[in-house]
This record gives structure tokens, C-alpha cells and sequence, in this order.
């Protein structure tokens, strides 16, 4: 079913917006906070996990970046999935999104009462989940572009402070090394100090292989926002042009940005002298010495939590908007402000965003609270781009029949597509059976919420016919 009502959105977005509305929806907790349980899995190999993750979520925002060029429309991965797939997949693509959304916002607001522990560490979690909640979605009910403005200058913020940290980073380790005891890139390769003898903390892959595969499903939480290139389809302006320019350089951007900081974090400081739940990105300037940059960054991380929770709310929104516009979501989702602001559909998503404030309150420990939203955001995340890439198998089969070129074609399909399948595969295969991970659970679940799903896909179908 196509969508059966024009959509009221404002193209007001340009490329600059679009950039930065992903770069701010994705360098976040995934990055800033979970990696240290990554780098505690897998030593300085983590910096190939992010490698190899980026490559595949290139392969995948491709595929998604060509069906948007063509059809730049609200709802955009559950359009794609209703038309080209069938009724069932658009509803799944998109309920499955908002949920995603719904989650990640929760782990972002548990983030920002985790940074802020730093300083107050008697500060009661749900307190600050609370606050921050108030606080985006006041923002997030201003016009699309002051939105988009507000975003541009938290990314601007994120990107300037990364930037500004390699750039330290390089400074001490090639020409200042005294300035750190300790700083040396053979941190990525071999214990020092205390751990010089002990093998365990020897070599890039200190937990061999099998340390790197098993933190990929949590390096895959740290892509999650990407997507938001594709919901901005419809707010953008001239989006045959924009949309293809902003994919090529948000992702190799991003990438950058993760191996280059991580590859001078283990530097500075060696990586087993960490712990699992610390943000190696704050404690690493901590533990050398640089209070204030580790104060500074700290701060900077908050806003960055700020920035992809209302990252969040955005996608949330006009996910919903479009679900409704496939006559997938209740009609009243389909109304907007005179600015374009879908007002029902980001109510919806805050009251169950909402939830984060008393799962805090009974899990003051936000560590236990972050490790459950995440695990199932990863979930999610997974059969979200099982959907995009099976999609575009069926857009392109189509976009064939018809003798139909595209603008901006995905590179190496179908076989791009069909080794993404194979990735995603594996990674679930990681997660069912690593006791480290203790996700098993999780993957049991995703079955169930597909099921759950369907359900709700039949019970509207019935109301529909009624």
C-alpha cells in the first residue's frame, strides 16, 4: 500500500542540516559510554570491530540512500518495505524503527545521569532522566528547522571536541611523549607497567578472535542513528542531490572520527587499566592527569547524549507520521502544526520514552538499567537492517523489470547485499551462544516482538475492515 495522503513535512532541510542531524543522532552513548565494555572484551582489536562494522553499515546506508533518492517521502524504510515488499514488512519496518527510537532515547537519558555522576555521584538517576526528558521534548516542539539548527550546533560541538582530542592525542604521542608516562602507540600492541608480564594483556588481540567477533553486537550500538539520513528524506531540500552527498560523507565521517579517537585513547593509556563501565573517552584524560579536558569532555558527552536523544524524538516522530500516512497508525498521527511538527505522533513516543524515568528509579545502579535498554536496542537495530537490505533486493528487482536507472545505484548489488544478510546473521549467531555477552535472551526475543508485530499488523487489519 502506498502512502494515500500528501504528506504536510516541510523541505527545509539542506545538506548541512542533514549531515549533522546524523552525525548528532549517532556519535553518542554507543560511542562515548559502551565502548569501554567493548575495549574490556576485546583489547585494542575493538578498533577493528568498528572498522569492519562501518563497512557494513556503509553497504547498508547505500542501499538505503538509493531508494531514497528516488522516492524521498516520510516513513521512508517502512515505505520502501510496503511497497516493494508487502503490507506485513512496511508495518514491521516501521513500528520496529519507532521502537528502536523509543529505546535508544531511554539509553541516552540513562547516559546523561551516568555522565553526570562524574560530578555529583549522590545524584539520584531518575532525577536527571526526568529533567532531560522535560527539557529535548520542549525543544523538539519548535518548526523542523529550529530543530535542525539546534542539532547542527550540538554536532558542531561533538565533532570540534573529537577533532580537538586526536589532535592532543597526536601532539603528546609523536611529539611531546614525556608529557604522559606511559603514552606510546605500542600500547595497542603490548602490556606495560604493572600488566608487562602478565599475557593476557599482550598483543592487539589479547582475547585472540574470539574477543573481536564477540564485541560486535555491542560496536553495532554505536552505528544506530545512521538511519536518520533516510527519515529526513522528506524535510529535505532538492533530495536527488543532497541525499547521495550527505550518505558519502556522514559514514566515512563517522567512521573516521570512531577508529582515529580510538586508536589514541589506547594509546595514551593501555587499555587494561580501564574498567568495563567507565567512558574510556573521559576517564583516559582522568587518569593522565588533564582534569580539566576530562571535565570539559565529560560535559561535552552530556550534550552529546542531549543531542541523539533529541535525535530520537525527531525519528520517532515522523516514523509514526509516516506509519499513519500508510493508514498503518491512527489517522490523528497524521496531523501536524502549521510548521510541520507532528505533535500526536511525538506525544506518542515521549509517553513511552516516558518509562525510562521509573525503571531508573527502581534501578538507581544505571549500569544494570543501560545494559538492558541496550541489549534489546541492538536487537532491534538488527532486524532493522535486515529490512532495509531485503527491501532494496525487491526495490532494485522492480526498478529492473521496469528498465528503470537510478540515480544513485548501491555498489556491488546484489552481492553487497546478500554478504550485509550474512554479516547480520553472524553477529546474531555471536550474541545467542557468547556467555560473555548473555544476550541469549534477547535473541530469543526477537522472534517473539516479530510475532507481537503481526498481532497488532492483524488487529488493525480487522478494525480496518469493520
Amino acid at each position: 500500500m502506498s502512502q494515500s495522503h500528501e504528506s504536510n513535512l516541510k523541505r527545509k532541510l539542506t545538506n548541512r542540516h542533514i549531515q549533522f542531524i546524523t552525525i548528532g543522532g549517532t556519535i553518542g552513548t554507543g560511542l562515548f559510554l559502551a565502548t569501554g565494555s567493548a575495549i574490556f572484551i576485546a583489547g585494542p582489536a575493538v578498533i577493528l570491530g568498528y572498522a569492519s562494522a562501518g563497512i557494513l553499515i556503509f553497504s547498508i546506508m547505500r542501499q538505503l540512500g538509493e531508494m531514497n533518492t528516488e522516492e524521498p517521502v516520510a516513513g521512508s524504510l517502512s515505505h520502501f518495505a510496503n511497497k516493494y515488499w508487502g503490507n506485513f514488512p512496511g508495518f514491521l519496518a516501521g513500528w520496529n524503527y519507532w521502537i528502536i527510537y523509543v529505546m535508544v532515547g531511554m539509553a541516552e537519558l540513562t547516559a546523561m545521569a551516568a555522565y553526570l555522576q562524574y560530578w555529583f555521584p549522590t545524584l539520584e538517576t531518575w532525577k536527571t532522566t526526568l529533567f532531560f526528558f522535560i527539557l529535548t521534548n520542549i525543544i523538539n516542539l519548535s518548526a523542523v528547522k529550529a530543530y535542525a539548527e539546534i542539532e547542527f550546533w550540538f554536532a558542531i560541538v561533538k565533532i570540534i571536541a573529537m577533532c580537538a582530542m586526536i589532535l592532543t592525542g597526536l601532539y603528546i604521542l609523536i611529539i611531546n611523549p614525556s608529557l604522559v608516562d606511559g603514552a606510546t602507540f605500542k600500547n595497542l600492541w603490548s602490556a606495560t607497567g604493572k600488566n608487562i608480564e602478565n599475557s593476557i594483556f599482550n598483543g592487539f588481540f589479547p582475547h585472540g578472535i574470539v574477543g573481536l567477533i564477540t564485541t560486535l553486537p555491542i560496536v553495532i550500538f554505536a552505528f544506530g542513528g545512521l538511519e536518520l539520513v533516510g527519515i529526513t528524506a522528506a524535510e529535505t531540500l532538492d533530495p536527488k542531490k543532497t541525499i547521495p552527498k550527505a550518505i558519502n560523507q556522514v559514514v566515512s565521517r563517522i567512521l573516521f572520527l570512531y577508529v582515529a579517537s580510538l586508536i589514541i585513547l589506547l594509546s595514551l593509556y593501555h587499555w587494561s587499566n580501564l574498567n568495563a563501565n567507565d567512558s574510556p573517552f573521559v576517564i583516559i584524560f582522568d587518569k593522565i592527569g588533564f582534569k580539566y579536558a576530562a571535565w570539559t569532555l565529560n560535559f561535552i558527552i552530556l550534550t552529546a547524549a542531549l543531542s541523539v536523544y533529541s535525535g530520537c524524538i525527531y525519528s520517532n516522530s515522523r516514523t509514526i507520521y509516516g506509519l499513519a500516512l500508510q493508514n498503518n497508525a491512527p489517522d490523528v498521527l497524521k496531523k501536524t502544526t502549521k510548521n510541520g511538527v507532528p505533535i500526536p505522533a511525538l506525544l506518542l513516543s515521549g509517553i513511552l520514552t516516558f518509562s525510562v524515568v521509573p525503571l531508573n528509579y527502581f534501578m538507581p545502579n544505571w549500569s544494570e538499567a543501560f545494559k538492558i535498554v541496550m541489549s534489546f536496542v541492538v536487537m532491534c537495530i538488527i532486524l532493522n537492517w535486515m529490512l532495509i537490505t531485503i527491501s532494496h533486493i525487491k526495490f532494485k528487482k522492480q526498478k529492473n523489470l521496469e528498465n528503470q536507472k537510478t540515480l544513485f545505484p548501491s555498489p556491488l548489488y546484489p552481492y553487497s547485499n546478500y554478504a550485509s544478510l550474512l554479516f547480520i546473521f553472524f553477529i546474531l549467531v555471536v550474541m545467542a551462544i557468547s556467555p560473555q555477552l548473555s544476550m541469549t535472551k534477547q535473541v530469543i526475543a526477537l522472534p517473539i516482538w516479530v510475532l507481537v508485530v503481526y498481532a497488532g499488523y492483524k488487529i488493525s487489519k480487522i478494525k480496518k475492515c469493520k
